[in-house]
């Protein structure tokens, strides 16, 4: 299947369903931005330490695979030159209605993060890429546009699923049992039964692939990157947080030459 293009449809439909991911910021978190407390997070909980954010005034910045009116929004509102890239219509249609509702300056693309292309080589000084690219089969793409794309000295600040969530039934762990069933690299559409990947279907949630470490810290460093920073995240509605942190974030620089 497409799952490229089912994913499209998908997000689309958790914006109607109003998924935590797609309700925009509040005007009182604008507010805190515009006076200098940027709160954004690429992982559930967390937020991005603000030395990771540096200035952001007159900034050049790519929200890459980030729409639902969340970081674009909080960063254009802290002065930064901000487009948001994403899929889904309807994602970027919220961000929209923040830069509206706010009078921010914030441009909207609809594409594919493994395909910048859209955008010339050394286009912006920071790219922020919160926890989505689960929603790819191959994550080595991202980061090598990603890299592309940015100037030298810029950074890159993503989030992503600790790999070890994708080995356990994610039925099983819906009920808060965890059961070891599959292998890595993870893929609902390889891993799953038919009827399996249409009880996920059924409710319109997005197909997602779970990467190796090997894909997500050294694909960053393949593309050119040098890793500057790490933090680990949980997420309370997740059984296998108990255990570990289930979360994991990354600051990558693009150095200069």
């Amino acid at each position: 299947m497409d799952a490229r293009a089912y994913n499209r449809h998908a997000w689309d439909r958790q914006v109607e369903k109003g998924n935590r991911w797609t309700v925009p910021v509040s005007a009182g978190e604008i507010a805190r931005a515009r006076a200098g407390v940027v709160e954004i997070l690429l992982t559930p909980v967390k937020h991005v330490p603000a030395d990771w954010l540096g200035e952001l005034r007159g900034r050049d910045v790519l929200a890459l695979a980030s729409g639902g009116g969340q970081q674009a929004p909080l960063l254009a509102a802290a002065g930064a030159k901000v487009t948001v890239l994403d899929q889904s219509p309807k994602q970027l249609a919220q961000d929209r209605l923040v830069a509206e509702r706010e009078s921010l300056d914030l441009a909207t693309v609809q594409g594919d993060m493994a395909d910048l292309s859209i955008f010339p080589d050394a286009s912006f000084d920071l790219v922020v890429h919160p926890c989505s690219n689960m929603f790819v089969p191959d994550v080595r793409p991202v980061w090598r546009e990603a890299f592309r794309v940015l100037r030298p000295g810029g950074a890159l600040l993503a989030g992503f699923f600790n790999p070890a969530f994708f080995i356990f039934d994610p039925f099983a762990l819906e009920a808060g049992e965890l059961r070891v069933r599959h292998t890595l690299p993870y893929s609902d559409v390889a891993s799953l039964t038919e009827e399996e990947r249409g009880r996920f279907i059924a409710k319109d949630e997005p197909l997602v692939f779970g990467h190796t470490l090997e894909q997500l810290l050294s694909g960053q460093l393949e593309a050119g990157f040098h890793l500057t920073g790490l933090y680990e995240d949980g997420w309370p509605e997740c059984a296998l947080a108990n255990y570990m942190p289930v979360f994991i974030a990354t600051r990558a620089m693009k150095l200069p030459r």
